[in-house]
């Protein structure tokens, strides 16, 4: 399993594009958000009109999901005709219509490649090409998922926005990787995670590895706040990371 990340900035980062993941896994191509500043740096590494197979979307705030109308429009524009699926919560059909409507009305009607929707809902299990996805809930501002991929022998969970829950500490049991905003570094906010409790949180999961993204500007580009991030995070027992956009991490079997 491959993931590359896209962009792992907050909504607001002047620096860093919203967070946003490729994961290649099971020959499949999924795409883990799709914020404002995702569509060009997608097309800036795969160019090709049928490379993505499934896109998920966390939730509907903006950063996570306005680059939606934009990928489907250059998708069109080259020539695209492969199935694609999107996946995310209940409603996430009407939302993505609603959204392409605003973005460029009448456009719905003009795709020539076909949308297959899936609501991916706690308690229920998508199985496509080998490849296994569950979700489970978060705390945020509006209803957001957190998402499990299990590929035969890896497995990666996303967080989308939001604190953890005992329900998303047990989708996330045993993964190898759980990628995790962390928009505080001990601040106490409703609807978004501080770095502590996601040290916590995967301590509690039993994961291999920890990536931390979707961090407050105010601290990823303050000198002193980063030192005291480094120093937190270096004492944790398993391995953390603050990854860069254009940065992999390959899970191998």
């Amino acid at each position: 399993m491959n993931i590359h990340f896209i962009g792992v900035g907050e909504a607001c980062d002047p620096l860093l594009p919203n967070t946003s993941l490729l994961v290649e896994a099971a020959d499949q191509k999924m795409l883990l958000d799709c914020g404002f500043t995702t569509p060009h740096r997608f097309f800036a590494n795969w160019p090709a009109s049928d490379y993505l197979d499934l896109v998920w979307i966390s939730h509907f705030h903006g950063d996570h999901f306005f680059g939606l109308p934009l990928l489907l429009l250059q998708f069109w524009v080259l020539g695209r005709q492969k199935k694609l699926t999107i996946a995310g919560p209940q409603g996430v059909e009407k939302k993505v219509a609603e959204a392409v409507e605003l973005a460029y009305p009448g456009f719905n009607k003009h795709l020539q490649f076909p949308l297959h929707f899936v609501e991916i809902e706690p308690g229920s299990c998508y199985s496509l090409n080998n490849l296994s996805l569950r979700s489970a809930e978060n705390i945020h501002s509006q209803r957001s998922l957190a998402l499990r991929i299990d590929a035969q022998q890896q497995s990666l969970v996303y967080s989308g926005d939001g604190k953890p829950t005992p329900a998303s500490c047990e989708l996330a049991y045993g993964a190898d990787l759980l990628i995790h905003e962390s928009f505080w570094l001990d601040s106490e906010t409703n609807g978004h995670a501080n770095v502590l409790e996601c040290l916590h949180h995967a301590k509690a999961a039993h994961v291999g590895a920890l990536a931390l993204v979707h961090m407050s500007a105010q601290i990823r580009h303050d000198e002193k706040k980063c030192e005291r991030l480094l120093a937190v995070i270096s004492g944790s027992s398993f391995p953390v990371s603050l990854p860069l956009p254009g940065e992999k991490i390959v899970l191998c079997p």
